[in-house]
């Protein structure tokens, strides 16, 4: 993963990660051992979506920059739409505390999609590959 790259990852991992930790305290407190597993819970799932929704973003620019702008929309949408599932999946799991899970699952979404968003405008990407360097006359 070229630098760029891992600096978005890691510039929008590292705040969604403090998120989830404040929220496992919080849903400790509030709801007990099971409220913090349904925020670890859901800060690990935001994460690892996220961060392969990055990944293959990434891939996507490189090899077929032509798609992507649409790739990305296309992307967000399913990963939302993904979460939406997990949501619906563990609305009535007696595993961890599923309010926890989803205030979790919505926080740490919001948290990572305004910290890429940041990481984006602030990185120097270009938006042309410079040529090599060897001259040809």
């Amino acid at each position: 993963m070229p630098s760029n790259d891992a600096r978005i990852l890691l510039q929008a991992a590292v705040p969604t990660a403090a998120v989830g930790a404040i929220a496992a305290v919080v849903s400790g407190v509030v709801a007990g051992g099971k409220g913090a597993i349904g925020a670890v819970v859901a800060t690990l799932i935001v994460i690892l979506f996220m961060g392969i929704g990055l990944y293959v973003l990434q891939r996507t620019a490189k090899s077929l920059p032509h798609l992507f702008q649409s790739m990305g929309l296309m992307l967000f949408a399913a990963q939302i739409l993904l979460l939406f599932i997990f949501l619906a999946a563990f609305k009535h799991t007696t595993l961890f505390s599923p309010k926890a899970f989803a205030f979790t699952l919505l926080a740490g979404t919001i948290i990572w999609t305004a910290a890429q968003t940041r990481a984006h405008m602030k990185a120097k990407i270009l938006y042309v590959e410079p040529e090599k360097s060897g001259h040809s006359s």
